[in-house]
This record gives C-alpha cells, sequence and structure tokens, in this order.
C-alpha cells in the first residue's frame, strides 16, 4: 500500500512541466539534476544548527551583548501563593479590578499587595533582554552570511538579472553544487527555527510566524523537487536582503542605541518595502504567473508554487503595516518605541500608588501618570526598546 501511495504521490504531472518525465531528470553524462533524495540531510543539518545556535549564543552572543551595553534589569520575584498562581495560570495573567479586588480579600492582602504580585509574576514569565539579544544575533549572523553568499553565487548567473531565464529549458536545468549547498543550508535553519519556536521568545504574530515557517519549509523544499531551484533562489536572496537589517535593528534597540537604531530600521523599511512589495509581486510572482508557461501549459506544481508565493505576499502585506505602525511611533516620537506585539517590562512600582498620590516634583521634574524619568538620553531610550523588536519576517 506505500508503494503505491508513494508511485500516486511522484506522479510526473504533479511536479514536472507537461510533457516532462522523471526518466529525463535522471544523470547522465556527468550531468546532474535535483532529485527529492538531496533534501534528505536537512533534518540533521538543522539539529546541527540548533546546537551551533546555543553555542554561538553562550559564548558570542551573551559576551558581545554585555559589551554593547545590553544589562538585564532587575527583577523582584512574586512571593509564592497558591490562589494567585492558580488564578495566573488558569483564569488570567490580568484579572479585572473587581476580580483583583476578590483575590485579594481571599488572600488577606491589600488590592495595591495584589496589583503588585501580578506584575511581579508577569515580568518573570517575559524573556529577558539578554536572551532577546542573543537570539537576534545569531539570525544576523545567519542571514548576513547567507545574502552575502547568496550574492557571491548568482552574482553571474544571468537570471538573477533577467528573471525570464529562469525559465530557459524547464524543467531540464542541472544542478549547481553551491546553489544545492545554500538550499540545504536555508532549508536546515528554517526547520531548526520551527524547532526552537516553543522555546524562543513568543510575541502576538505568533501563529503568522509559524505560517510563515512552514510556508517556507513547503515552498523551498517543493520548488527543490520541482527543479525550480533558479526562481526559488531569487526568492530566498529578496528575503535576505532584509532580514539581516531587521536583525542588527534589534540589536542596537536592545542595546539602548537609539538613533542608530531608528537610522537602521528606515533602512531596513525601505528595503522591505522596495524587495517584498516591489520587486517580489512585479518581478518574481508576474514571472511565475505568466512567463513559467510560455513554452507549456499550467500544472499542479505552477498552482501550488504560486498559491505559496502569494501566501507569502499576504503575510509580507501584513507585516509591512506593522512597520508603517513603528514608522508613525518614530514620527511621533521622534525614536523607534516598542514593538506593536510585543509587551514591554512592567515596572516594580506600583502604578497604583502615583495614581494616589498624583503628579508630584522631584528634582525639577514632574513625576506622576504618563511621565518619564529623566535620566539620560541613552537610558530613556533603552527603557522604551528593552522590549521592543522590528516585526519579523
Amino acid at each position: 500500500m506505500l508503494s503505491s501511495l508513494m508511485e500516486w504521490l511522484w506522479q510526473d504531472k504533479f511536479w514536472l512541466a507537461p510533457n516532462s518525465t522523471w526518466d529525463q531528470m535522471e544523470d547522465r553524462d556527468g550531468l546532474v539534476f535535483a532529485h527529492p533524495r538531496h533534501m534528505l540531510p536537512a533534518v540533521p543539518l538543522a539539529l546541527a544548527l540548533v546546537a551551533v545556535r546555543l553555542i554561538f549564543e553562550r559564548f558570542v552572543g551573551l559576551p558581545l551583548g554585555r559589551w554593547m551595553g545590553v544589562r538585564d534589569q532587575i527583577r523582584r520575584h512574586a512571593k509564592p501563593n497558591a490562589t494567585l498562581e492558580k488564578h495566573f495560570r488558569k483564569t488570567g495573567r490580568r484579572p479585572k479590578e473587581a476580580q483583583m479586588a476578590l483575590l485579594a480579600t481571599q488572600c488577606g492582602l491589600t488590592l495595591r499587595q495584589t496589583q503588585r504580585w501580578f506584575r511581579r509574576r508577569r515580568n518573570q514569565e517575559r524573556p529577558r533582554l539578554s536572551k532577546k539579544f542573543c537570539e537576534a544575533s545569531w539570525k544576523f549572523a545567519f542571514y548576513l552570511c547567507s545574502f552575502t553568499g547568496g550574492i557571491s553565487i548568482l552574482y553571474h548567473e544571468p537570471w538573477m538579472w533577467t528573471v525570464k531565464k529562469c525559465w530557459e529549458n524547464y524543467p531540464q536545468q542541472t544542478l549547481q553544487p553551491e546553489l544545492y549547498w545554500w538550499y540545504l543550508l536555508e532549508l536546515s535553519f528554517y526547520i531548526s527555527l520551527l524547532i526552537t519556536l516553543p522555546f524562543d521568545i513568543k510575541r502576538k504574530d505568533f501563529s503568522e510566524q509559524v505560517i510563515h515557517h512552514f510556508v517556507t519549509i513547503t515552498l523551498l523544499s517543493f520548488s527543490y523537487f520541482s527543479n525550480l531551484l533558479r526562481i526559488g533562489s531569487l526568492v530566498l536572496l529578496l528575503h535576505d536582503s532584509a532580514d539581516y537589517l531587521l536583525e542588527v535593528g534589534k540589536m542596537l534597540s536592545y542595546a539602548g542605541y537609539g538613533s542608530a537604531c531608528t537610522a537602521v530600521f528606515f533602512v531596513f523599511s525601505a528595503v522591505f518595502f522596495f524587495t517584498r512589495l516591489i520587486i517580489f509581486p512585479t518581478q518574481i510572482i508576474y514571472s511565475t504567473w505568466f512567463e513559467s508557461i510560455e513554452n507549456s501549459g499550467p500544472f499542479f506544481a505552477y498552482y501550488f508554487f504560486n498559491a505559496l508565493l502569494m501566501m507569502l505576499q499576504v503575510l509580507h502585506i501584513y507585516w509591512f503595516c506593522l512597520i508603517l505602525r513603528m514608522i508613525y511611533n518614530v514620527l511621533g516620537k521622534g525614536q523607534v518605541g516598542s514593538d506593536v506585539r510585543s509587551d514591554a517590562e512592567e515596572s516594580d512600582s506600583t502604578d497604583d500608588e502615583v495614581a494616589l498620590k498624583g503628579p508630584q516634583l522631584k528634582n525639577g521634574v514632574i513625576q506622576g501618570p504618563g511621565t518619564e524619568p529623566s535620566n539620560g538620553p541613552r537610558n530613556r531610550a533603552a527603557g522604551r526598546l528593552a522590549n521592543g523588536h522590528i516585526p519579523t519576517t
């Protein structure tokens, strides 16, 4: 039964253009073609990348963060309380005022003490700044290496400059060893991201990240199986061109370099817009929809591949909307604010105490609800950016 299923799955009409067969794709006369079995090492290589990441973050990312001035805030842990912990775990992390008053009565605490307990407990769940920096530094290192490597591989290829050439003699296009290794490494990296996703920093667009990783892995695998490496390599290059800027922007944000972060953020926004919302739809998607079938009719891989590209484009539009919101914050506040997807770490001082006392004058500075301690531009930037991220792509 398994053999019948595999025979049905690998039918020529599913993967190859009309009038093309797997027999034509067999290696011969020193010519090598892409075969599905070539991607089998991706899983063990992904596990190896997870190990490399742990080593990198421990011995490179963490010392680099300390050198750049990344410091974790001192947190006071919430005292053990079974009643409050049960509510926190099962009912909600942010009780309403009526629930808070009831919990305070049940535990013999004041309302202020109960509010403080929930603030401290929420802070315990949030990842520390050093963890965020290490994660960003690892992705920055990979994306930068991948982008420069991709440029070196594709720079002399005619299809990089004329997308229509991706379809010359398709699907009987020979496999280039360097393109294979780049493809394999990219696929392994995204599989490793999927493996570590439950342990990485969770943001409000967690579902979108899961969809993005699955679409990317499927797109990489399917394009290799169907020998769509040329157009697939251009998709990879376009994405990597903005991703490393995204990660270095995060690193600067966590280190409190507000001005540098803002500058990188605007460069990233411009590159993202140009590559994802202009080049990607007008060159890549246009070519896959129209130029790919000029010499052959549509087939299953044609529809499936284009569907995956359209899903990516929807995610691009969604993330660019988040970028626009951050640009609005930059123009309105003068610098990059907190990530619209992330919760900022809450101050251990109680908001209700400040609200009860009202605005006060301290050292010539008005302090109170909605005000900010004036302790230097670098610290103000670090306070706003401590939990900030530029939207993930």
